[in-house]
Formats: structure tokens, C-alpha cells, sequence
């Protein structure tokens, strides 16, 4: 007679140590490789992708844009995805990877941040805030190495606390997070604006810090459209049907979100 154990691999069809891999043997999840976890793998199950996303400091606070190209595979299946969210009055969440999984925990973010503040009668710590989305990572990892829901985010806030300041951080899809100094650039076509960010603070006629509200827009949109040109997932700038990056600002005085009108003037002054 057959052991359990038989009979349990016999059943999964031999070998299978768990309903992940019986998946996956089926052709319904991502394939793991043998040197490592399928960590960001495409799975069967054709995903969304958002991309490409960044955030830099610069006199005014924190600048965070987004492209708004949403693609699954080659093809692109939205051309006006908003991926700079607004989570309360002084923080932002820009997303990179799976809008539903992302969107979610913007959801879920923001309704913690207003029972804090509605039950405390005071906002959120900035420390807490940003364990706050490490959570959520975290928890989400499970699908992560599956193949399915990755996200990899940026987070931008004021802190009004003893030493007031706009903070920026970026993390990775485990949950860990990374406070930054100058820049951050997450999504497919991160190198690429990573690249123009570094040129731009350290060769550019002024650090990062340094800008004014209109130069830190136009190195934005730099930095955006020389990731469309070298990655096909970044959408660029869409001339004909006036479709600009999402940018918005976070400041002492909270959040402002700069119109298209402001945006396609300074794209056809100082990058076009």
C-alpha cells in the first residue's frame, strides 16, 4: 500500500510540496526559477503594469511625477493612469507595478491616516506613517512570490514635527523602506530618469535643492521623456491628445497639483 505521502504526490501529480507549486505545474502561476524566488516574474495571468515614476527634493519640497502609460505585456492598456496619489492633506503615494494591488493599499493608507487623525485628534507620526505602507508591503509579499500584485512605491510627506521638512522614501516589494536625501526613481524606466536625476544634481546648473518650482518641473519632464524614448512600458508626453505627466508638489503648506496648461508650457520651453 501506498504512504500518504505517495498518495499526496501521487495526487498533485508527484513531487508537488505545496498548492502554489501544484499551480504552477498547471501552467497558472509563474514558474519558480532554481537559483532564486519568482520575485516581479509575470505569472499566465496577464497583469497591469503601471510605470514610471520619480521624486526629488528641491526648494519648494518634494516634486513627485508619474508617467500615465498603463501596459499588460506590449500592449498598452490605458493611456491616462493616474499614479500619484494623494494619500491625506501632506503625504503622497506614487505607485509603480500592479494599479490593482497599489490602488488598494492607497485605500486602505488613507483611511487609516483618518481614523488616527479623527480618534487622536492629531495626524499620524510621520514614522508611523511610513511603517504604515511597510505593512502593507509586506503582507502583499506572499503574492509577490507568486508572481502576481507586486508594488514598489514612493512615498513623499511634510513633517511638521521639532525639525520641519518635506521627506521622501522609497521602498523595496518586502516592505523595506529607504528615506532619501536628493532623488528616488522606481518602475521600468527608472535607469534612465535615475541617470538624468544624477547629471542634474551634480553637473546641472543648480543641485536638485537648488531649483526653483520651474526648473525642478522641466528636469521632471527630462527625466520622463528620456525614459520613454529607451523603454517602451513609460508613455511620453502625448503631443496630439495634450496627455502630460501627473505632478504634484508637497510642501509645508500641503499639497498642489500643477495643471496641464502650466506643464505644456515649461515642456515646450525647456524640453521640446
Amino acid at each position: 500500500m501506498d504512504s500518504p505521502r505517495a498518495a499526496l504526490d501521487q495526487g498533485f501529480g508527484g513531487g508537488v510540496d505545496d498548492f502554489a507549486a501544484l499551480l504552477r505545474r498547471k501552467g497558472l502561476l509563474a514558474q519558480v526559477p532554481q537559483s532564486g524566488p519568482a520575485v516581479g516574474r509575470t505569472s499566465a495571468i496577464p497583469q497591469t503594469q503601471a510605470t514610471t515614476i520619480l521624486a526629488f527634493k528641491f526648494q519648494g519640497g518634494v516634486l513627485v511625477a508619474g508617467d500615465r502609460r498603463a501596459t499588460s505585456g506590449n500592449t498598452v492598456v490605458y493611456d491616462r493612469a493616474d499614479k500619484v496619489l494623494e494619500i491625506d492633506r501632506h503625504s503622497i503615494m506614487a505607485i509603480a507595478g500592479v494599479p490593482a494591488t497599489a490602488w488598494e493599499m492607497a485605500r486602505v493608507l488613507e483611511h487609516s491616516f483618518q481614523f488616527f487623525r479623527r480618534t487622536q485628534l492629531q495626524d499620524m507620526s510621520v514614522d508611523g506613517k511610513v511603517r504604515a505602507l511597510s505593512k502593507l508591503l509586506r503582507d502583499n509579499f506572499g503574492f509577490v512570490m507568486q508572481g502576481v500584485g507586486v508594488v514598489v512605491p514612493i512615498f513623499a510627506t511634510y513633517d511638521a514635527g521639532a525639525d520641519p521638512a518635506a521627506r521622501l522614501y522609497f521602498y523595496d516589494a518586502m516592505g523595506a523602506n529607504f528615506e532619501v536625501t536628493d532623488y528616488a526613481a522606481t518602475g521600468s524606466g527608472s535607469p534612465a530618469v535615475r541617470g538624468v536625476l544624477y547629471y542634474e544634481n551634480n553637473w546641472g546648473k543648480k543641485p536638485l535643492l537648488k531649483l526653483d518650482e520651474d526648473d525642478a518641473v522641466t528636469v521632471a519632464l527630462r527625466a520622463l521623456d528620456t525614459a520613454a524614448e529607451s523603454d517602451t512600458a513609460t508613455g511620453a508626453v502625448d503631443r496630439n491628445a495634450k496627455i502630460f505627466p501627473i505632478i504634484k508638489i508637497v510642501s509645508r503648506d500641503g499639497i498642489a497639483t500643477l495643471l496641464d496648461k502650466q506643464i505644456a508650457a515649461l515642456f515646450k520651453k525647456g524640453v521640446a
